[in-house]
């Protein structure tokens, strides 16, 4: 096997992108949900961004998943898993790296993005399709 291609079958780690830590201006809440095995296959492969419309950089450490945007590396997302399925969720209240303000949006937001990257093959480009739609339709220009 190539070296490209033991690349593109690996897990996602830290190193493989710019990856800022969490800020200390967060919030945390609790996600009820469950996932499959094949969800958390998904989610554990992580992604590293392949084309300027991939906005997201994940990668998991033990049972921890640590999502940046990719064109910052800010840490916007970090899930601690549990078995119970109420995963601790802390969520980054900087202003000036995102601003969300409402737990409420952010649940809904994340279990957005958790459908996008629990399918296989995730499709970056379709996420950012409708993450787009879903902007200009809050705007009124949809």
């Amino acid at each position: 096997m190539t070296e490209d291609r033991k690349d593109r079958t690996r897990a996602a780690r830290r190193s493989d992108w710019k990856a800022e830590p969490m800020p200390e201006r967060h919030d945390t809440f609790v996600l009820n949900r469950a996932f499959s095995k094949e969800e958390m296959d998904a989610l554990r492969r992580g992604n590293i961004p392949q084309a300027m419309e991939d906005k997201w950089f994940w990668y998991m450490e033990g049972s921890t998943l640590w999502a940046h945007r990719s064109w910052t590396g800010h840490c916007i997302y970090r899930i601690d898993f549990k078995e119970d399925n109420h995963h601790i969720v802390t969520v980054n209240r900087n202003p000036e790296q995102y601003r969300r303000t409402s737990i409420e949006q952010d649940i809904e937001s994340l279990n957005n993005l958790l459908d996008w990257w629990t399918e296989t093959p995730y499709d970056h480009y379709s996420e950012w399709l409708s993450e787009t739609y879903s902007a200009l339709k809050k705007a009124g220009r949809a």
